[in-house]
């Protein structure tokens, strides 16, 4: 039984500490707080060279050990049909609330006055945005480029296939799975390491966003900071808590259960320096190693339901906000076109943004213009994107793991309800 550690010695513990003393600091010293900016990019760094190894470690263990490749293809259409469904309630919540809010009415803004060089980086990013690009750059040009740029469905697919070719060596097979399981051990050994670090990574991460954009540039914009935050309780609590409910578990103790990593994205504003150690905690939970490598990663470009609200919300908001009518037909071409562009979004902070461009590039009635007035607050936007990211490709890990019957539902209850503290990691 794991030895009972004090409150103050908690991740939880220090990570709120230190997201407060960002905040803080950001406020009323913005030079000190903007100087803290490298703590962030350092600690998102670490994490993030380490993802390319969590990923091809456990998929290609998970798929190996399964010697069932139909199984494989099923969890495959299963993860799919699920991120469609619950990514396209999310793009359809984000219109409806629009539309019940109007939190653009009354700003009468006029896009010839707002200065475009902010956004001007954006907007070439938002050129080359499309399926097909999308799809292609899947494909690395070679093996050691998906590990250098460490991009999630790279590294995924070629994971994928790795798995699928050590599953038909027979006996040889069976001594290189006992290799990457062993290698799986050390590169969590290392995420641990690393993981301490995350109170001093939320602290800059925060520090240089209060320090960077001010509170104060939240009071214009307000309400659709506001009205996204509620948009997207409303979703995690009706919508994945409904899924979740009708799973076996509840949403809110499973929140409870993720609370450290919560923590460190609304520190940090990305999705991706949690990704090993959810992959790890969803274990945990009773789901299935295989599983967990497949669906968890790939939710980072196909279950992006904090993004898909944030992009229909926002592109409403700017059509009130600059007065601009939309007919029913144009709402329509918004939803299937962030439908498709929104699967190429990621973890990273502001890909939700050059989607948003490129949604409004392709539907011309809202001058594209208006998306200066949302860069001030973009960063404080992110951090609820990632936050809903986060809880959504969870629920979607154990919902796949209850459908392939995969799933120990006591298991799963008994750690959300008595959960082993970080750094206290059950033996692999």
């Amino acid at each position: 039984m794991a030895k009972s550690r004090r409150w103050y010695t908690t991740l939880y513990f220090q990570v709120l500490v230190a997201i407060a003393i960002g905040i803080f600091l950001g406020h009323f010293s913005p030079r000190t707080a903007v100087a803290l900016k490298p703590l962030g990019d350092a600690f998102v760094s670490l994490i993030r060279m380490m993802i390319a190894p969590v990923i091809f470690c456990i998929v290609v263990q998970g798929i190996a050990s399964t010697h069932d490749l139909k199984k494989v293809g099923s969890v495959g259409i299963k993860t799919l049909v699920y991120f469609e469904i619950v990514s396209t309630l999310a793009l359809l919540i984000g219109i409806l609330v629009s539309h019940l809010l109007h939190p653009g009415a009354g700003l009468n803004l006029d896009p010839a006055t707002l200065d475009t060089k902010s956004v001007a980086n954006y907007l070439t990013r938002a050129k080359e945005t499309g399926i097909v690009p999308f799809l292609l750059a899947i494909i690395p040009r070679t093996v050691a480029e998906a590990f250098v740029t460490g991009d999630v469905l790279q590294v995924l697919l070629i994971s994928i296939l790795t798995g699928f070719a050590v599953s038909r060596m027979g006996a040889l097979g069976e001594r290189i799975i006992r290799g990457f399981a062993m290698a799986t051990k050390v590169v969590f050994g290392v995420i641990r390491i690393i993981i301490k670090a995350a109170p001093l990574g939320a602290l800059g991460g925060m520090a240089f966003t209060v320090g960077s954009y001010g509170v104060g540039s939240l009071s214009q914009l307000a309400k659709l900071i506001g009205t996204f935050y509620l948009t997207s309780a409303i979703f995690v609590v009706l919508v994945l808590g409904t899924i979740a409910y009708a799973t076996g578990f509840s949403i809110f103790r499973f929140i409870a259960y993720i609370k450290d990593e919560l923590l460190i994205v609304l520190g940090t504003s990305s999705s991706e320096t949690v990704l090993p150690d959810m992959m790890q905690k969803l274990e945990r939970l009773g789901a299935s190693p295989a599983i967990v490598g497949l669906v968890f990663p790939t939710g980072y470009s196909f279950n992006t339901d904090g993004t898909n609200i944030y992009l229909t919300l926002s592109a409403l908001f700017l059509a009130q906000a600059t007065n601009t009518h939309l007919s029913f037909s144009q709402e329509a071409g918004i939803l299937l076109f962030a439908m498709i562009a929104s699967k190429g979004a990621s973890g990273v902070t502001g890909t939700g943004f050059v989607t948003l461009a490129a949604i409004l590039a392709a539907v011309p009635a809202i001058p594209i213009q208006s998306l200066a007035i949302l860069v001030g607050i973009d960063k404080f936007m992110s951090e609820c994107r990632a936050l809903t990211n986060v809880i959504g490709n969870g629920v979607a890990t154990i919902v796949v793991s209850r459908w392939q019957g995969e799933l120990d539902a006591g298991k799963m209850r008994e750690t959300m309800a008595h959960p082993i503290e970080n750094g206290e990691m059950s033996s692999r």
